[in-house]
């Protein structure tokens, strides 16, 4: 691999991406595993409102979500998703109530890596950029088969 290459922005992108697709995919396994209705008491303690749907749709949200960053599929969307939903666990579920830095970091970070994705995609090895690829070169040969000769 050409320096260049290595030094290519797209693969430091790619890194926070796959980081963030593993933590996020695992948390919202766990959810699940542990029993969704641990999960549901945790979300009715915070007073959010309906708890027994809001559980399950973050813990669904989280492993589809992971998937499809690990994957590289529709990142900015899903970056989307979890901007909104690390808004609410790190400033309002941490730090909003009391559990301090330590307890937000994670949460803080994973904000982080949602705002890198909504602003640059998906980097590289990702099905974003291999779908963009392939559309490009389809209008390519679409437009050079109707070129009259």
């Amino acid at each position: 691999m050409r320096m260049a290459q290595v030094s290519d922005p797209r693969w430091g992108i790619t890194v926070v991406r796959l980081m963030a697709g593993v933590i996020l995919f695992v948390a919202g396994i766990q959810k699940w595993a542990s029993g969704i209705g641990g999960f549901s008491g945790f979300v009715t303690q915070l007073g959010i409102p309906a708890p027994q749907v809001v559980a399950p749709l973050i813990a669904t949200g989280e492993v589809i979500g992971g998937l499809l960053l690990i994957l590289g599929l529709g990142v900015r969307w899903v970056g989307v998703w979890f901007i909104c939903e690390f808004l609410v666990t790190s400033l309002y579920v941490k730090l909003g109530r009391g559990a301090g830095w330590d307890a937000a970091r994670v949460d803080l970070m994973l904000l982080v890596a949602a705002v890198l994705a909504v602003l640059s995609g998906a980097g590289a090895l990702a099905l974003d950029e291999w779908l963009v690829r392939r559309r490009t070169a389809t209008v390519a040969n679409r437009s050079v088969a109707t070129v009259p000769r």
